[in-house]
């Protein structure tokens, strides 16, 4: 909690500072959303796992600190986890089993843009993230026929705090909309009690972004 205490200050005092801007170089700001591709590094102690298709939807304030550059923090819903999918026949049966587990964080990246080009960005930072809400989804089908459960984890089992390190770009079709994509590798072990490899947080993100102005 300590740690993404220090990332929303980190974004309050970002957001101060852009209050000292010019009207020449305005702050803006706006909305966010599209679709996560994530993975568990250690695939949760499944070696047959593969990426999970998720989504992230936020707000951010894009803040220019130079001719070129710009800070952008952000507050966004990250739906992170992995998937695993089994196929199999019995007796002329088709079966087919899926597995995910679903990680819900609230992310608080802070990025570092370049802007290349008035419409065009490279940008790289820190995220920080808090785990609100973890869960097991499984599904079986039969030919026709498909059952599906879902099951709460206790969150005691996961640190509740995730930090990792994003690199991107984006490109802005009007001066309000663009699309971005970017990818945050996970550098913290999201299990508390991990006895073996470290398990991280990885995914890429690929959306739409709208300012306001």
């Amino acid at each position: 909690m300590k740690k993404l205490i220090l990332g929303l200050a980190v974004t309050a005092s970002t957001l101060a500072f852009a209050q000292q801007k010019t009207s020449t170089n305005p702050v803006t700001f706006g909305v966010k959303g599209g679709m996560n591709v994530s993975s568990l590094s250690n695939g949760a102690d499944l070696s047959d796992s593969k990426s999970k298709i998720g989504f992230n939807a936020g707000v951010f304030a894009n803040i220019p600190v130079a001719s070129s550059f710009s800070v952008q923090p952000e507050v966004i819903y990250n739906d992170l986890g992995s998937k695993v999918t089994r196929e199999y026949s019995v007796l002329g049966n088709t079966y087919k089993d899926e597995y995910s587990r679903n990680l819900g964080y609230v992310a608080v990246p802070v990025m570092f843009q370049y802007n290349a080009t008035p419409e065009f960005f490279l940008e790289a930072g820190p995220e920080f993230g808090f785990l609100v809400s973890a869960k097991d989804k499984f599904k079986s089908s039969t030919n026709n026929n498909t059952n599906t459960q879902i099951a709460t984890l206790n969150k005691d089992d996961f640190k509740t705090f995730n930090f990792g390190i994003g690199i991107g770009a984006g490109y802005y079709f009007t001066p309000n909309l663009g699309i971005t994509a970017r990818y945050t590798a996970g550098l913290t072990d999201i299990y508390k009690n991990n006895s073996g490899d470290a398990v991280k947080n990885n995914v890429f993100q690929v959306g739409l972004a709208y300012k306001f102005k």
